[in-house]
């Protein structure tokens, strides 16, 4: 319904609103159909259908908005129906093609991390990116070819039947012209500017400090957060997630390695009591026996301070206690799972980042022709990413504005949100990252100019890009009102990460260095140019909608 109202508002026209919104339905009932058959096959988190939904709902009106925009322009330059839905989808079809492709890489390359879990979950997310964009491409032209001139607003007929066709990006009329304009007058303010407001947002992500929230966090009134309350209030907090040493001992004469342990671990200044061994006959070892020991924590099962525990008792404590005597004592239970499962995804993240960087790199090196341009909207990606991973951990570890949020208590980060977020905020970058570039690219194969260029596609495309980042945060931002303390990071990471990217990065940084790096940002290695394939996102033929060029005003 939000974005609806936001659709409405942008375009002025009721069918130009809903038509983004019935092509991304459409695409997301049959892509929910088909993960539930492929559930059989494949395990999948039981959440998968809602985060295909809000993920599906806010790219696929995304895209559907961007063909729509290009659409819409076509006819108020004078273009036939046809032939300006023909060059909508040969021009801002294409960019929708590569995003789509860029994003299904971003969320395909959770395989690389080697986690199961998360194996159904990336294959749900993007079977609905990839249906969405589908449909976008085929869908959607031909509603548009049914509705004909009743997408365009009744302002727009107006202004066409009295002043005639105009190109949209070329004047210097409006907000985004004139932001354009000040962006190619003063690049390196700006730029200084945006990356200075990203640096601080981001600052807090080096205290990230990954886990998994207890009960304690739920909403208050809830029956697992009243029976956490009870529970840590009368044997205290370390009750609700409690350490479990497990071990086999191969004979009764070891059974005094065992009471060594048990002594040294109550004297931890963090364990508030151990529990009597319970020794269990092994089925697998003839005479020996399993041990279990519970040891209960001083402090919460998603604390700091239980987190070191574990390490120290694992690194310092055991070893000490055990000796020589070849006996093996693990720490296990809930709460060390989750920290190993953290730790783990830990680990194993900068192989998934590296991954997803090198493919999208080379996938766009091959559209743009150009180097300096997917190192920049790699290198900025990573920026509002890391942006929104600040935002995380001042809210959620620093407690800042948890009491507006609903918050019950600070925690770490979900361990699983970090390789979530980055897979889903890493393609949304890159998509506004290529429909920016494509229509900037466009320009310049036109008129030569790289100042002109970049100035003329920002204009052009700044109005819609942060249109659909709106209606991204407006998606996003519903998880916000989730009752789950995991609901609510993903909404506020997504919501920050695609905030930062759409106004600070492409409407501010990215244009500033694109205007300092003149030609550069077209340059390409001939042998490499000779050995890649050609694959354009430009329309083969760019005199579709000519856009004249602006003379510059340090020139005239």
């Amino acid at each position: 319904m939000l974005a609806f109202v936001v659709l409405g508002l942008i375009f002025g026209s009721f069918f130009a609103a809903i038509l983004p919104i019935l092509s991304a339905l459409f695409a997301l009932g049959t892509a929910i159909g088909l993960i539930g058959a492929l559930s059989h096959v494949l395990k999948m988190p039981v959440f998968s259908p809602e985060l295909v939904l809000l993920i599906g709902l806010g790219v696929g009106v995304d895209y559907a908005l961007f063909i729509v925009t290009r659409h819409r322009q076509g006819l108020v330059a004078g273009q036939p129906i046809e032939k300006s839905i023909v060059n909508a989808v040969n021009t801002s079809g294409r960019a929708v093609l590569f995003a789509g492709i860029i994003v299904c890489i971003a969320l395909l390359g959770m395989f690389a991390l080697g986690v199961s879990f998360l194996y159904g979950l990336a294959v749900a997310a993007a079977i609905g990116v990839l249906l969405t964009m589908i449909s976008a491409l085929t869908l959607l032209p031909a509603m548009l070819g049914f509705i004909g001139p009743k997408v365009m607003s009744p302002k727009q007929k107006r202004n066409l039947a009295e002043n005639g066709p105009r190109v949209v990006g070329a004047d210097s009329k409006g907000f985004w012209p004139g932001w354009a304009d000040r962006i190619r007058a003063r690049p390196t303010m700006f730029a200084m500017i945006g990356l200075a407001v990203i640096v601080i947002l981001a600052i807090p992500f080096f205290s990230l400090r990954l886990g998994s929230a207890d009960q304690g966090s739920d909403p208050a009134g809830t029956t697992t957060r009243t029976a956490y309350d009870l529970l840590a209030k009368g044997f205290g907090p370390g009750f609700n997630g409690p350490l479990q040493l497990v071990t086999v001992i191969p004979s009764a004469a070891d059974k005094g390695v065992i009471t060594t342990v048990v002594n040294d671990v109550k004297t931890q200044p963090d364990v508030s009591s151990v529990a009597a061994p319970i020794y269990i006959p092994s089925k697998t070892q003839p005479n020996a026996d399993v041990v279990l020991v519970n040891v209960y924590p001083t402090t919460s099962p998603q604390a700091a301070a239980t987190t070191d525990l574990i390490y120290h008792l694992r690194d310092t404590t055991i070893p000490a206690a055990v000796g020589n005597s070849g006996v093996k004592v693990l720490v296990g239970g809930s709460t060390a799972i989750f920290v190993d499962f953290a730790h783990v995804l830990s680990a194993k993240l900068p192989l998934f980042i590296a991954l997803v960087v090198a493919l999208s790199f080379i996938l766009l090196s091959i559209v743009f022709r150009s180097v300096v341009i997917p190192l920049v909207g790699a290198g900025m990606n990573l920026l509002s990413i890391g942006a929104a991973f600040g935002v995380l951990v001042a809210v959620f570890q620093w407690g800042y504005g948890d009491s507006l949020l609903g918050i019950a208590r600070t925690g770490p980060v979900e361990s699983f949100l970090p390789v979530m977020l980055f897979a889903i905020l890493f393609g949304l970058s890159m998509d506004y990252q290529v429909f920016l570039v494509t229509r900037m690219h466009e320009e310049y194969l036109k008129c030569g100019d790289n100042r002109t260029a970049v100035r003329n596609g920002l204009a052009a495309t700044g109005k819609t890009i942060t249109a659909a980042a709106l209606i991204m945060i407006l998606v996003f931002g519903s998880f916000i009102f989730g009752g789950l303390l995991v609901i609510k990071q993903f909404g506020i990471g997504l919501a920050g990460g695609i905030f930062v990217d759409a106004v600070f990065i492409r409407m501010a940084v990215v244009p500033s260095l694109m205007t300092l790096l003149g030609k550069a940002n077209w340059w390409f290695p001939r042998r490499l140019d000779r050995l890649l394939p050609r694959v354009s996102v430009e329309s083969d033929d760019l005199a579709a909608l000519p856009l004249a060029p602006i003379p510059d005003p340090e020139l005239v």
